[in-house]
């Protein structure tokens, strides 16, 4: 998303306030889809728009609107490798950017642009891991909702790889299913291992699968539990990944529920590793040293302040009419320093992070 917020950006949120302001986000792959197609997808947002201006705002301004709009769609880069375009026009404005970002259709017209809409127009995409365990060997799936692939991670997938690493008091201790215990659980560590280093690039929500036995001693020794969202038992060693997809059908289908809890996951894990800040005034002082990489942001939060003596310092809740520099709304501010230095950034059920103020950030991990 880092290309996306630069000056551009900028100069949409700093547009003049003047009603309508229309702003109309939809997928947009030349490369992937037929002109044709995409040409009639516009139309029909053309025409939505329409209806609502005619709807709700004078004669005059529904025509000036709609012509400036319409030349706007007609000078479309078809060329353009991105994956998006978010038209943002209004009586004295126009601007359209290409993102690189997959979103769901989205139409507004409201007083002002708002980049809260971006954010709230991103396409929601099932991703999750899958780790499949038995007493012999490992897999790692990354999934969605109509494929699984294989990710080869750093760590041998076969406890045979580990035979000849069992300490010597142990190898000739004369009960074999006690050597094969300690060998198991030496297997399942580097496992573990693999997955902490896994998780540093993919940050989504772990669902395990493996024989009852197996899953009790990686339960026990993982350091990843955070980032589990359920064990699933049984031996799926030999499970195809159409019959892995079907499985975890019933456990994703709730993908709300499992984006939330996974979002409460990665909070606990940051503040248990001293990389999360919370409440407006740190969050904004991290945002502002380029160190957020998720943001979770209740739902309507919104927050007045006032600029500091240093650009990461600020106030809540100032006097709106002191000397001190006002800004309307730290968190809108707070999302658009985040993306703009390739962060993301989600919104969650109002409540959730009450224990944190509303807002809380996730820094980079070094």
């Amino acid at each position: 998303m880092k290309s996306v917020f630069n000056a551009e950006i900028n100069e949409v949120l700093q547009a003049i306030h003047y009603r309508p302001a229309v702003s109309i986000i939809l997928p947009f792959e030349p490369k992937m889809n037929s002109r044709e197609e995409m040409e009639r997808q516009l139309k029909c947002a053309l025409k939505k728009v329409e209806d609502e201006l005619k709807e709700n705002y004078p004669e005059e301004l529904s025509k000036l609107v709609m012509q400036k709009l319409k030349s706007v769609a007609g000078n479309l880069n078809f060329n353009t490798y991105k994956k998006s375009i978010a038209i943002y026009v209004s009586p004295l404005f126009e601007k359209v950017l290409y993102l690189d970002i997959p979103v769901e259709e989205k139409i507004i017209v409201n007083d002002s642009f708002e980049i809260r809409d971006i954010v709230y127009s991103k396409k929601e995409l099932h991703k999750y891991l899958v780790l499949t365990l038995s007493g012999e060997m490992s897999k790692i799936y990354l999934g969605n909702t109509t494929h699984f692939i294989k990710v080869k991670f750093n760590s041998a997938d076969n406890i045979a790889g580990y035979r000849n690493d069992v300490p010597e008091r142990v190898a000739n201790f004369s009960d074999p299913s006690h050597r094969k215990e300690v060998m198991l659980k030496k297997f399942l560590r580097h496992i573990d291992n693999g997955l902490t280093v896994l998780l540093q690039s993919y940050q989504l929500p772990v669902f395990v699968t493996g024989p009852k036995k197996v899953l009790g001693y990686f339960k026990a020794i993982t350091k990843n539990e955070k980032n589990i969202s359920e064990y699933i038992h049984g031996n799926y060693e030999d499970a195809t990944e159409a019959e892995l997809l079907k499985l975890l059908q019933p456990y994703v289908k709730d993908w709300k529920k499992v984006k939330l809890e996974d979002i409460l996951h990665q909070i606990a894990r940051a503040k248990d590793t001293g990389k999360l800040a919370f409440g407006i005034t740190e969050v904004w002082k991290e945002a502002t040293h380029k160190k957020g990489q998720f943001l979770a942001v209740e739902k309507n939060y919104m927050c007045a302040a006032a600029q500091g003596s240093d650009e990461d310092i600020i106030y809540e809740k100032p006097d709106p009419y002191s000397n001190s520099f006002y800004i309307k709304d730290a968190v809108d501010d707070v999302i658009e320093k985040v993306l703009e230095n390739g962060g993301d950034v989600e919104f969650v059920d109002e409540g959730m992070l009450k224990e944190f103020n509303h807002i809380a950030l996730i820094e980079y991990y070094s």
